[in-house]
């Protein structure tokens, strides 16, 4: 419609385009809502819902600067997922879901666990945003055996320690910084039928509980396995590991941000 013919129109048919500038609410009155307090932000992959409690971590802080985290750990995984599902902890709130989901297989699945409830909420979203029909997210952790434990995820001062949320032993509970949350094992949810490409885990001191609760897959499928340990674990070089993954046939390949990748080369 032309501009002149607009103007004939009463005011409230005008289809004219106005400027909306955005209104915050009052500081007090935001922090009192109970809704998921997120932002929406981009990269080169998809879209992801940033949780605002711990936009001042590294993962969040590079999607906030249009860049990927870990970049190298992600295409390589990418590279090398074809031909089987991907399994994937600690997820976060999504930040290698959209590319990962973009690089199997159209018959594989992402298999990603999560079990800090507002990191949950916000992969769920991201998942969402980049329509991500092929992931398989769960609000759970991984272990040996099914159970309920507790997670820390905030600090003593209550600041989130969002992807650096992680398992506490029994008797160190803290109403004040942990919250209850599900395990699970990769060969229950996986389950005995479905072909495994790469095992992902940033799962906070909890590899080898992880590990021992996917040795089926492992057997069965010799899948990659990429693992980010932190510094001073002995578990790569435990008598444990070399029994229960070394010993399968695996050899460590290459180190990614951090991340430990091994991968089979036949039994020795």
């Amino acid at each position: 419609m032309s501009h002149f013919l607009q103007k004939l129109l009463p005011r409230s048919l005008r289809s004219e385009k106005k400027t909306v500038t955005p209104k915050k609410l009052p500081a007090a009155q935001y922090q009192a809502l109970t809704a998921l307090k997120c932002r929406i932000w981009y990269n080169q992959y998809g879209g992801y819902c940033l949780p605002e409690a711990s936009l001042h971590r590294t993962a969040p802080r590079k999607i906030l600067r249009g860049e990927a985290y870990e970049p190298e750990t992600i295409e390589f995984m990418r590279a090398h997922c074809h031909g089987g599902d991907v399994v994937h902890a600690g997820t976060y709130f999504g930040d290698f879901l959209p590319a990962l989901s973009q690089a199997c297989d159209s018959n594989c699945l992402v298999w990603a666990f999560e079990p800090n409830r507002e990191n949950y909420r916000c992969a769920q979203i991201t998942t969402l945003i980049n329509a991500l029909n092929n992931v398989q997210l769960q609000n759970a952790g991984l272990g040996d055996a099914p159970a309920t434990l507790h997670m820390r995820t905030r600090d003593s001062q209550g600041v989130s320690l969002g992807g650096k949320s992680h398992l506490v032993v029994a008797g160190e509970f803290n109403a004040n910084t942990d919250e209850e949350v599900r395990i699970v094992t990769i060969d229950s949810v996986v389950g005995d039928e479905r072909p495994v490409s790469i095992i992902q885990l940033d799962v906070e001191d909890h590899e080898k509980a992880a590990l021992s609760g996917a040795l089926q897959t492992i057997s069965r499928c010799l899948p990659i396995i990429i693992l980010e340990v932190r510094k001073g674990s002995d578990l790569l070089q435990s008598e444990w590991f070399d029994r229960t993954i070394i010993s399968l046939g695996y050899r460590q390949t290459a180190t990614l941000h951090g991340n430990t990748v091994f991968e089979y080369h036949g039994e020795s």
